[in-house]
């Protein structure tokens, strides 16, 4: 076991852990986070996508070794049940989702690419949400959040 040192939804964390864990189960078992899920354990679905550094990752792969003195967000980090994101708000808005699953992944990849393209067209959106493995057919609410969010952000600026 070792001391690893993280820095976590903007708060400083020391989890004691093997360095080869996977961030998934640090974040899950150790610090209580349940926004990224468990989906594959290969890093094919994107339940797990967390941001480190602001560009997206897939925790259940990365070792908690490597994210040490990185910044990671999870869902929690973006917002809260009462001061949700507006990306959360907007994905409620449009009721995009079903069983809920994937969303964890099609926020934090609806983020990365927000925040990289204030005015993303319907093939940007779904090339960023490719990566995501959902079953439950609300694509199209889903790219209509990720639009409101964008309008959203362009009302800000």
């Amino acid at each position: 076991m070792a001391r690893i040192s993280l820095k976590v939804n903007g708060k400083s964390r020391v989890v004691e852990a093997d360095a080869n864990t996977p961030l998934l189960y640090v974040l899950r078992g150790n610090l209580a986070l349940h926004g990224p899920r468990f989906g594959c354990g290969l890093g094919q679905c994107g339940a797990c996508t967390v941001l480190v550094d602001g560009n997206t990752a897939r925790s259940c792969m990365l070792p908690v070794s490597a994210a040490q003195n990185k910044s990671i967000t999870t869902l929690e980090g973006l917002g809260s049940v009462a001061h949700p994101h507006l990306i959360q708000t907007a994905f409620i808005e449009e009721q995009a989702a079903q069983c809920g699953y994937c969303m964890n992944g099609m926020v934090m990849n609806a983020k990365v690419l927000l925040d990289k393209n204030a005015k993303p067209t319907d093939d940007d959106i779904k090339t960023a949400l490719h990566p995501i493995l959902c079953r439950c057919g609300t694509h199209l609410r889903v790219i209509r959040a990720i639009k409101r969010a964008a309008a959203s952000l362009q009302a800000r600026a």
